[in-house]
């Protein structure tokens, strides 16, 4: 069990335990210590984050944490999440660090790692790190302190990196497109390089002030976006989260389009151009039971994951895939970067879109998804799901009924505490009821262990 982090890095609300400056001093001196390897060779770890107003805190502790060890810090600003792990490979640095809680509000932070190659850690290498911080390895020197600096070309270097993913023959002219990016770390880099490929766009959400970021807006929230798309008669409608690793779109019509469906059109254009690996997919178990099967019928086949991006990209990893990701709009397209990229997935989306001459609607029409019901609540801790008795009894019933019309999965939020209960099935109001039945009885269960 790890004890500082969770699913994607460490993450809490900013000035509270774990997530302080003390803490972010010790942890970024853990992993310069283990990214060190006990080389005398000079190393250096790059330094991401998005707009939160407690970045800057986190940021310049972590560089006092990194150099205090002997690492070199190279901070290159507000970027998205997968531009670091980008500039991390470019600037072939020993690792990258990125100051961000994705799509959580303004007052949570996080700290995540990518490796030498971009990949985000391993269990066993958190763990070590997690030794290191609570056995105050590694030891401090006089004679070995790094020093601090910034890149200012970082930007422009990751929005080349990014068109460069597009397909060299076309361009974006004449398509009317709606960019949400929740006031986060895409405020720069999304309208850059969707404006260089000749899109007009139609800009919400790029004014950060330190507590707006994901504020009813982005990937989570992309209500908003859509009506503007209707509002304005745009082509297509994009939503970033607020580190920009993860994309939901909007078709002409204003119907959201997820993580399942933009997975789907792109694959399957992969395939048809024999671009594809074993014309499979990876995907987690949240995705839709009905947009598997779309697949099927299509000649893709899919394999299930755990749910977070680091676990799609080891099975894909494991499968020889270059195509996954999850329902939330977390894509890896590993023949361009190793982790979700919403700026990537949104140009292999809209290549598809302009090869068709096709409305996204229309892309998208084979893709049948069942009912779905998620309920998000609350917990005060994480009892293992085996030990809630009742709730163990009511998911078995849900499951019977169902059988093999519908799916159910419960399961505890790497990030958060929460338990979350998702069943799909043909008749909606039998399975919100399970799942409001289901999610009652584990809170109360949950808290009769505490």
């Amino acid at each position: 069990m790890r004890k500082y982090f969770g699913t994607d890095g460490v993450r809490g609300r900013a000035n509270v335990e774990p997530m302080t400056a003390d803490f972010a001093i010790k942890l970024g001196r853990a992993a310069a210590g283990l990214f060190r390897n006990n080389s005398d060779t000079h190393r250096k770890i790059v330094i991401g984050k998005d707009t939160r107003l407690s970045c800057y805190m986190f940021e310049n502790a972590l560089v006092a944490g990194i150099c205090s060890a002997g690492i070199d810090a190279v901070m290159v600003g507000v970027l998205p999440t997968p531009a670091v792990a980008f500039l991390t490979k470019s600037l072939r640095a020993d690792a990258g660090v990125v100051i961000s809680a994705s799509h959580n509000p303004y007052y949570d932070n996080g700290i995540k790692f990518f490796n030498a190659n971009g990949y985000k850690l391993a269990d066993v290498t958190e763990l070590e790190i997690e030794r290191m911080i609570d056995e105050n390895e590694p030891g401090l020197s006089f004679e070995r302190v790094g020093k601090a600096s910034r890149i200012e070309t970082a930007i422009g270097r990751y929005v080349e990196f990014v068109k460069n993913t597009f397909c060299k023959s076309m361009d974006l002219k004449g398509l009317k497109i709606v960019l949400d990016c929740a006031n986060g770390a895409s405020y720069r880099v999304g309208p850059l390089a969707l404006s260089e490929l000749g899109a007009d766009l139609f800009l919400i959400n790029v004014k950060p002030d330190g507590t707006n970021i994901n504020e009813n807006c982005g990937a989570v929230h992309p209500e908003a976006m859509a009506a503007e798309v209707v509002k304005r008669g745009a082509d297509i409608g994009i939503s970033f989260d607020g580190d920009a690793d993860r994309v939901i779109f909007a078709d002409e019509k204003g119907n959201i389009v997820d993580g399942d469906k933009i997975m789907g059109v792109c694959a399957l254009e992969m395939m048809n151009e024999g671009r594809l690996n074993n014309d499979t997919i990876v995907a987690t178990v949240m995705s839709n039971i009905g947009f598997e099967r779309s697949m099927n019928r299509m000649g893709v086949s899919l394999i299930r994951s755990q749910v977070g991006d680091r676990y799609v990209m080891e099975d894909m990893a494991r499968h020889g895939c270059n195509l996954g990701g999850e329902q939330s709009g977390h894509l890896i397209f590993s023949d361009y970067n190793t982790t979700g990229d919403g700026l990537i997935s949104s140009m292999q989306l809209l290549s598809a879109v302009v090869k068709s001459g096709k409305p996204l609607s229309e892309l998208c029409s084979f893709i049948e998804t069942y009912p779905q019901v998620l309920k998000n609540v609350s917990v005060k801790t994480k009892i293992p799901l085996e030990n809630l008795e009742k709730t163990g009894a009511l998911i078995k019933k849900a499951g019977d009924k169902l059988a093999s019309s519908g799916r159910i999965l419960v399961r505890y939020s790497g990030t958060e505490n929460k338990l979350r209960v998702m069943i799909e099935g043909r008749d909606y109001d039998m399975i919100d009821a399970f799942a409001e039945d289901i999610a009652a009885a584990a809170v109360k269960e949950i808290n009769g262990f505490s």
